[in-house]
């Protein structure tokens, strides 16, 4: 069962309920700005993702998708509706819980990387350990891993400049997963990469979720790179239009 932080009062643990799926949306809605100025981004929507899931979602901009990945996140949260992680009320839980619990139970992947450019692919991936506290020696032992795991074993000293844009995408992947979440959240993996590249970073996803069991939801507007996954959920106009399973 989630422990956002060791601090954790008896009352927020009466928080947690049973359930089977690492992410349960419930009704989420979200709305923007008042008056004749709002704009409402999601209208009610239900979604469920297993642990182990790999998850495409897709839709146009402005379909919802992007805001629904923020709340996934812990980075913007619903108007109105319940968002459970791991049976965790996450509407329920203070800023610094959700910060917690993005610490140690998410990884993030975005389309431009995001590395420091000065610093190492070592020094790089090691960043979420750093701010979670551990020593020198454990957390360089663990980005070794890291970047073995995604075949950069050899590159470790190597800048983000001495690096090709899948490189980096392979860093930023070691990075995500170093601390071991249970959740991926990955925005447009191969919106900056070739064909070539792009194929080789979705097989490293699925490699990922298969051999790890990581639960995987990422956003993409290409069908091509959707059919990775396991399911595919089409958003439109602020709600889910479809999801099929494969």
């Amino acid at each position: 069962m989630l422990q956002v932080a060791e601090e954790k009062t008896n009352e927020d643990a009466s928080q947690m309920i049973a359930s089977t799926a690492l992410i349960d949306l419930r009704g989420v809605s979200k709305v923007y700005g008042k008056g004749q100025a709002a704009v409402q981004a999601l209208k009610g929507i239900d979604l469920r993702v297993p642990r182990g899931d790999f998850v495409a979602v897709m839709g146009h901009s402005g379909s919802g998708k992007s805001t629904c990945m923020n709340i996934l996140g812990c980075l913007d949260t619903p108007t109105t509706g319940e968002y459970f992680f791991e049976g965790v009320a996450v509407g329920k839980l203070s800023r610094d819980q959700r910060a917690l619990l993005r610490r140690h139970y998410m990884g993030f992947v975005f389309q431009g990387f995001n590395l420091l450019q000065r610093t190492s692919a070592l020094e790089n991936v090691e960043l979420p350990l750093i701010y979670r506290g551990l020593p020198i020696k454990q957390r360089r032992e663990k980005a070794r891993e890291a970047l073995a795991a995604v075949g950069l074993s050899n590159w470790e000293g190597h800048t983000p400049s001495e690096l090709s844009g899948g490189q980096q995408q392979r860093v930023a992947i070691a990075r995500a997963i170093v601390s071991n979440p249970q959740l991926l959240l990955a925005d447009e993996p191969t919106g900056n990469l070739d064909s070539a590249r792009s194929k080789e970073i979705m097989e490293l996803i699925v490699q990922l979720n298969r051999e790890r069991g990581l639960t995987i939801v990422m956003v993409t507007h290409e069908p091509d790179m959707a059919a990775y996954a396991l399911r595919q959920v089409q958003f439109l106009d602020g709600q889910i239009e479809w999801v099929q399973t494969f």
